[in-house]
């Protein structure tokens, strides 16, 4: 069964490869949604695929790359799945 995983990951997550980061993550995974940044400085992420990929790919976003800094994520559980092929970097 799959599910939606909402992410939005608060620190020091811009400037330091976090979207590139979480697009390798996910398809590593195989993964499908979108990562991108927000106006407030934070990244959100939207994830489709069976919830023990999507619960690695939240301890990943947990830790971030080299550079960044996490202080937190806030993470809901969405029904249904993602209308998207692949996951992609949104500008």
């Amino acid at each position: 069964m799959e599910k939606n995983l909402n992410a939005i990951v608060k620190g020091r997550v811009q400037g330091v490869g976090f979207r590139y980061f979480t697009k390798n993550k996910a398809k590593e995974l195989n993964l499908r949604g979108w990562v991108r940044n927000l106006p407030d400085g934070s990244v959100e992420t939207v994830a489709t695929g069976p919830v023990e990929a999507l619960e690695r790919l939240l301890q990943s976003l947990n830790t971030g790359p080299v550079g960044s800094r996490v202080d937190g994520v806030e993470v809901q559980w969405l029904p249904g799945p993602e209308e998207s092929q692949g996951f992609e970097v949104r500008y």
